[in-house]
């Protein structure tokens, strides 16, 4: 059998709304983070009202790697991802949030984590988490309740640094929110997921663009949504190949 090689190329896809004052030193971090490997940056700048889109034009001077796309208007987190994902060159994807709370440096730990069959591995914050109290709290009520729901093994499947297969992801079924719950549908589609400890800082610039609230009350519904879909999967184990 063929040892499984680990991926030298990497796209890193990074939605942002409003981060004006992260993209530039998180770029910074990106690169260096890759030396070594092949690499494109692609941000996804999802309508922000301020100066991210100019910001990041003028840093494609510095960065011939990096790559901007924006949406007229803001159609959430999951969108964006998905449109970095859909235009990313390479078959490996990784995502970071781009309020710089997510380390580069802990991308090479998501690779070397990969194994065959493994389509998704997830960073693991619990240790590090450094945000306010209520977003912990809320963090680990949802973690805990998702967990029980899905069964999706992953103790933190909020952590915005990910990394998986591009052909696997554009294959799942696409909705509003779906990136909370990709370790859950990678599972119903057969494939395997592993999580890793990864370090978590605290934002320097801005503020969240997401409420809590509003996050735990969609979440409610599409889990709802997702352990529909589980329940409906039907992964079929093939027996023969015929030909003629």
């Amino acid at each position: 059998m063929m040892k499984f090689s680990s991926p030298k190329e990497l796209s890193v896809v990074v939605p942002v709304r409003n981060e004006q004052d992260n993209v530039a030193p998180l770029i910074a971090e990106i690169d260096v983070a890759l030396k070594g490997f092949t690499h494109e940056i692609v941000y996804v700048n999802d309508g922000s009202n301020d100066q991210t889109h100019e910001r990041l034009k003028q840093l494609q001077a510095q960065y011939p790697q990096l790559r901007v796309l924006s949406h007229a208007h803001s159609c959430g987190q999951s969108t964006a991802v998905r449109t970095g994902v859909k235009a990313a060159k390479y078959d490996w994807v990784a995502t970071l949030d781009g309020d710089g709370q997510n380390d580069p440096a802990d991308i090479p730990k998501l690779l070397a984590a990969l194994e065959e069959g493994i389509l998704l591995v997830g960073g693991n914050r619990r240790q590090s988490r450094r945000d306010t109290w209520i977003k912990r709290i809320s963090s680990v009520v949802a973690n805990t309740v998702r967990s029980k729901m899905l069964r999706d093994d992953t103790p933190d499947t909020g952590c915005g640094l990910k990394l998986f297969n591009k052909a696997a992801f554009l294959d799942l079924p696409y909705f509003d929110h779906m990136h909370r719950f990709l370790p859950a549908l990678i599972k119903r589609s057969g494939g395997q997921i592993r999580s890793v400890h990864v370090s978590h800082r605290n934002r320097e610039f801005g503020k969240s663009n997401y409420g809590t609230l509003d996050r735990l009350m969609v979440g409610i519904v599409d889990l709802f949504g997702v352990a529909w879909l589980q329940r409906r999967a039907k992964l079929p184990i093939i027996l023969d190949d015929v030909t003629k």
